[in-house]
């Protein structure tokens, strides 16, 4: 927008005068006509109607916070109360009060309702303070009301639809809080409201039709909220609309006939929509508009040409559309033009002469459109102009010698990516006011002037021109130009050294780009100096010679990249200093020796690269630890060497990675899977060795990969077969046999590559490789006899190892039985057991369950807590979810699952059964407590944020998916709940709690005979509907708890929550809320702390909220059949985690 006419409220406290901008002469007016239409008022003495007002203002001074002391004069031994600060009183009403300004006196907390009892109020202005909390429905009785102002506060809740009441109120501002919901469609019945200021809110729905039909409104300002809807058709009907601002919403449908034909609209602002449709002709031949703001829709079609001989129009804004046509030479009549914006549309044809008779245009902007021929030189002579931005055009030419004495008050010079070659004109410098000027890729030639004399310069952006830097003298010019803010002069042909002057520019400097040149010798030390850069580009030179150390005084750096130059040596160790930076580029050099450890000190860090060097030695596993790098990490080409280091699993968020051609070797860690959001991986050209790990699985995202050239083993394993989005798998010249799966990226040979693998077979000619032997018909029937005598018999033998176990048990008093989870299990007795948990004391007790309570403790010789599970076996189902828990576990793992570390079967001193196990104890405990802390007591500091939420909801939907997809053999956990989901140290979630878990059945008859409600309690609220009609238990049970909890992970509301209005369930009051309305269901801890407003909170909620509720009411739905697997589950939510981090 070219300008904004602005309000400030006049302030009783800080006795600030309004500020009008003097565009908008409409808004002027209107509000002067509105000050001064209040009928006289005196502040001298009062009568018998005194008490209840004087009781009113007591209380509300009671009942707010005042840190100014604004009310210092309201005391109740001060019976004077209408000469009490902010207090006018009615001269034919004595003592009671018809106005109360407390506008701007930094008092705080809710508005009291009393205030309600003034009940001769007629002016009431809270505006510009702290007040937070609901606007009082008890407002509306003030019957004698004609201006309420609390905008600039910190409001919310729904606009009281009771306000429609105060019959005679004339102005409504509420502009900058957080007011949610509709507009009320009641506010209609205000027939003699002259202004209505909604702006700044949370507003939602379409505006009230109603609107349309307000005989004396004057000015409507509805901007900066999520408005949605057609525009009230009615709107402009009237004759007394002066100033409308509907922008920044996402209202759609066209432009109203009445607004465009009307005859008192002075201001109309409709920027930022979806708005569609031709522009009206009736408004830019009007007689009263002085300012039109359509930029940011989607209107098509011509500019309408002007007919008006004096059509008053100073600023029109038409730039972000998809406008096409030439400009018409008409618009040369806009003989009052201020500033015009027509960029970014599909404008073609010339730039019109006519546009130099305007003798008031200020701004002329016509970027990014199709306009060619040659720019008029009258242009050039519109002394007036501050802003000329002609860029991304086809136009030709060349600037004009005389250029900075023709334009003496130039601010802006933007024509980069048009064809005006040449030299710079000598003359620019002669305009002492340029603060932008940006000539990128316009052809210029010669050596770069000094611009020493523009003061007033932030911005000189001359790159990808044919510039010469001469004797450099223009960069020590630069030392004058205080407020220079970014300098970019990359893709010249500048040459030489690199000055010292360079540490002499100015100390505001920010961007500093000088890449692609042709600079030489060593980085000056100097540049050191230049402590507030936060972007430093200086690649694709010829620089030798190592990075200087006092690179690491750039604190602030975000961007560093010394990337294809001739550096060689170390890098400096000072590097770690740089803490802030995000992206990191040294790449295409000859840098030796280690990585410096200290880049583990980067936590903000989201791209790597140190390709292409000569790095050695191992790979630091600090790099590893740098949990922030989301982007990409090239290491590759380099001669790093040794294992792979385990940590490699904490880069959980990277979505590239690339350690090829180096000679790294030993296993492909299983840590590798927990980078779940991978997209390219190459390890392509090292001296691996093994199979690829099953934890590969896990990446779920992945669209290269890329293994070739290794010492590889194995299968290639089938889940590449089920990998979605996989388009190029290299796993060529390794050491694979077997048969290659014939499903998935593996039916289309151009995107597969398998040559040099001598054991391969495949079934698939397309991929070029020999066909698999079939077994014959007598290997088959020994296979399938062994299959079945070999398990028989394997049974037989565990049941008579456990029938001799337990008689020799019976012998042996205190004896531990130990059933094996895995491979490093550890014998535990009931003796450590009672040690850990210090006798099963309350102060080791974390939790109890349905069959029995869980204890911390430590296990003797062992340094980290444990979580011990013990067993109620006197309760029903105790010892049968104990046998349950130990068959889902011992088949199980997945780094979302809880861990088991053993267990103890054995009996107690009383010579009864005893039964626990012991699992990774969880610091953060449960989701339920996180979710519910007042519930529970807590305290936490930290909260959970959305980002936090996103993660636990991903963690969670990784689990399920492997449970039911992945695992050996496939289970159904049966009881997802919060207090089931346990947090590690790093909020990475765990499913636990599998006493309720089923293994699938894989047929009709199992299906029938399969456990239901008649012996599955599982959790009210969570546990699927069918289940209570005596359906099967299937993964579409799971998929609905998962579907409840993703609702209350957003809601922070239980699904048994009493606060469940009207008695809906969960899944039902979300579902009357999305997705206009969501804003007032979800967890108000997660609004604070995440959604501040603004464009950052449309986009997250665009982005990633409204996708998880509708997942969340998906899988949630009655019908199973309706509810999404959870493999589709796991891929929208690592899609909505990438968007997620993506806006970050």
């Amino acid at each position: 927008m070219l300008t904004e006419a602005s309000i400030t409220s006049t302030s009783s406290c800080s006795q600030t005068s309004s500020m009008i901008s003097p565009t908008s002469p409409a808004l002027f007016l209107v509000l002067l006509a509105l000050t001064c239409s209040w009928p006289p008022s005196s502040s001298a003495g009062h009568g018998d109607g005194n008490d209840i007002d004087q009781q009113a203002l007591l209380s509300f001074r009671s009942l707010v916070s005042d840190p100014a002391r604004a009310l210092e004069s309201w005391r109740n031994t001060s019976l004077d109360f209408c000469h009490w600060h902010g207090v006018t009183c009615s001269t034919t009403m004595p003592g009671r009060v018809t106005t109360l300004d407390l506008s701007s006196c930094k008092l705080a907390g809710l508005i009291p309702p009393c205030i309600a009892n003034l009940s001769s109020i007629e002016r009431l202005d809270l505006s510009n303070n702290s007040f937070h909390g609901r606007i009082p429905t008890e407002l509306g009785r003030l019957e004698q009301l004609r201006h309420l102002n609390l905008s600039v506060n910190s409001l919310d809740g729904h606009i009281p639809a009771e306000l429609s009441s105060c019959s005679r109120l004339e102005v409504l501002s509420l502009w900058n809080n957080s007011l949610q919901g509709e507009i009320p469609a009641s506010l209609a019945q205000l027939v003699h409201i002259q202004l209505i200021d909604l702006s700044n809110n949370k507003l939602q729905g379409s505006i009230p039709s109603g609107f349309g039909t307000l005989g004396e409104l004057k000015i409507l300002n509805l901007a900066t909220n999520t408005l949605v809807g057609n525009i009230p058709w009615l709107l402009g009907s009237g004759s007394s609309l002066m100033y409308v601002d509907l922008g920044a919403n996402g209202l759609s449908g066209g432009i109203p006939e009445f607004l465009a034909n009307s005859s008192s609209l002075q201001f109309l602002s409709l920027t930022q929509n979806k708005l569609t449709g031709e522009l009206p002709r009736a408004l830019f031949n009007t007689s009263s508009l002085t300012a039109i703001y359509l930029d940011r829709n989607k209107l098509f079609g011509s500019i309408p040409p002007v007919t008006a001989v004096a059509a008053p129009i100073q600023y029109l804004s038409l730039a972000e559309n998809n406008l096409t046509s030439e400009i018409s030479a008409s618009i040369g009549n806009l003989s009052s033009l201020v500033g015009v914006s027509l960029a970014a549309n599909n404008l073609v044809g010339s730039i019109p002469e006519s546009l130099s008779r305007i003798p008031t245009l200020e701004m002329l902007i016509l970027s990014i459109n199709n306009l060619s021929g040659q720019v008029p030189q009258s242009i050039f002579n519109i002394s007036s102009l501050k802003y000329l931005e002609l860029a991304n055009n086809s136009l030709i030419g060349r600037l004009p010698p005389d250029i900075g004495y023709m334009l003496p008050n130039l601010q802006r010079l933007i024509l980069s990516k048009t064809r005006l070659s040449g030299p710079i004109p000598a003359s620019l410098v002669n305009a002492s006011k340029l603060e932008i000027i940006h000539l990128v890729d316009i052809g210029l030639t010669g050596i770069l002037p000094s611009f020493g004399s523009l003061s007033h310069l932030q911005q000189l952006d001359l790159a990808y021109n044919q510039l010469e830097a001469g004797d450099w003298s223009f960069l020590s010019s630069l030392a004058n130009c205080t407020q220079l803010q970014r300098l970019c002069l990359d893709g010249n042909g500048l040459q030489g050294h690199l000055p010292s002057s360079v540490g002499n520019l100015p100390s505001e400097l920010k961007w500093l780009w000088l890449k692609q040149n042709k600079l030489s010798g060593t980085t000056p030390l100097e540049i050191g100096n230049l402590r507030s850069l936060e972007v430093l580009y200086m690649d694709q030179n010829l620089f030798t010679g190592t990075i200087p150390p006092s690179v690491g005084n750039l604190s602030n750096l975000l961007v560093l990249s010394f990337a294809q130059n001739n550096l060689s040596g170390h890098v400096p160790d000072s590097i770690g200093n740089l803490v802030k930076l995000t992206e990191l580029y040294l790449d295409g050099n000859n840098f030796s020796g280690t990585i410096p450890a200290s880049l583990g000190q980067w936590r903000h860090l989201e791209k790597l690269n140190l390709s292409r060097n000569s790095f050695g030695g191992s790979i630091p596993s600090e790099v590893f630890n740098i949990s922030s790098l989301s982007q990409s990490l090239d290491l590759s080409h380099n001669s790093f060497a040794g294992p792979i280091p385990l940590e490699i699993g904490s880069l959980i968020n990277l979505g590239s990675l690339s350690i090829s051609n180096n000679r790294l070797t030993s296993n492909i860690p299983s840590t590798l899977g927990k980078c779940v959001l991978l997209e390219s991986l190459h390890m392509e050209e090292n001296l691996l060795v093994g199979s690829i790990p099953h934890s590969l699985m896990n990446l779920r995202s992945i669209k290269e990969l890329d293994l070739s050239s290794n010492n590889l083993s194995g299968n290639i394993p089938e889940f590449f077969a089920s990998m979605n989005y996989l388009k190029d798998l290299n796993l060529s010249f390794n050491d694979f046999d077997g048969p290659v799966p014939s499903i998935g990226i593996f039916r289309n040979a151009s995107r597969v590559s398998l040559q040099g693998n001598d054991g391969l077979c495949a079934n698939t000619p397309e991929l070029g490789l020999p066909h698999c032997p079939a077994l014959d018909r007598r290997t088959k029937h020994k296979s399938i006899i062994l299959m079945i005598v070999v398990p028989i018999a394997a049974i037989v033998l565990v049941i008579s190892l456990i029938c001799l176990l337990t008689v020799c048990l019976k012998r042996r008093e205190q004896k531990p039985i130990l059933t094996d989870i895995s491979m490093d299990t550890k014998i535990i007795s009931y003796k450590d057991i009672v040690k850990a948990t210090k006798g099963f004391s309350t102060e080791n007790l974390v939790g109890s369950g349905s069959f029995g309570d869980v204890y911390k403790g430590t296990l003797e010789l062992e340094v980290d807590l444990v979580a011990i599970k013990v067993f109620n076996l006197n309760r029903h189902g105790g010892p049968s979810s104990f046998i349950a828990e130990c068959e889902a576990l011992k088949n199980i793992r997945h780094r979302n699952l809880v861990k088991v570390i053993t267990l103890c079967s054995t009996l107690d001193p009383k010579g009864e059964e005893f039964k626990a196990i012991i699992f990774q104890y969880m610091p953060n405990g449960s989701l339920e407590t996180w979710l519910h802390q007042k519930v529970y007591g807590h305290n936490q500091k930290q909260v959970l944020t959305l980002g936090d939420r996103i993660s636990i909801a991903l963690d969670i939907a990784y689990a399920l998916d492997y449970l039911h997809n992945q695992s050996a053999s496939p289970l159904i956990h049966c009881d997802l709940k919060p207090s089931n989901v346990l947090l590690d140290l790093q909020m990475t979630a765990y499913v636990s709690d599998f006493g309720l878990a089923r293994f699938m059945c894989t047929t009709t008859a199992a299906c029938a005979n399969s456990t239901s409600l008649a012996d599955l309690k599982g959790s009210i609220g969570y546990i699927a509907p069918e289940y209570g009609m005596g359906g099967p238990i299937s993964t579409k049970g799971d998929a609905y708890s998962y579907g409840v909890l993703l609702l209350e992970i957003l809601t922070g509301k239980r699904p048994s929550d009493d606060k469940l209005k009207d008695s809906l369930s969960l899944h039902e009051l979300v579902e009357s809320a999305f997705p206009h309305k969501l804003d007032e269901i979800l967890d108000p801890i997660m609004l604070q702390s995440d959604l501040n407003g603004g464009k950052y909170h449309t986009e997250i909620m665009q982005s990633c909220i409204i996708p998880m509720v509708k997942l969340g009411l998906l899988c949630s739905s009655i019908s199973p059949k309706d509810r999404l697997g959870m493999s589709q589950v796991s891929a929208e939510m690592g899609t909505i985690r990438q968007s997620f981090l993506e806006l970050q």
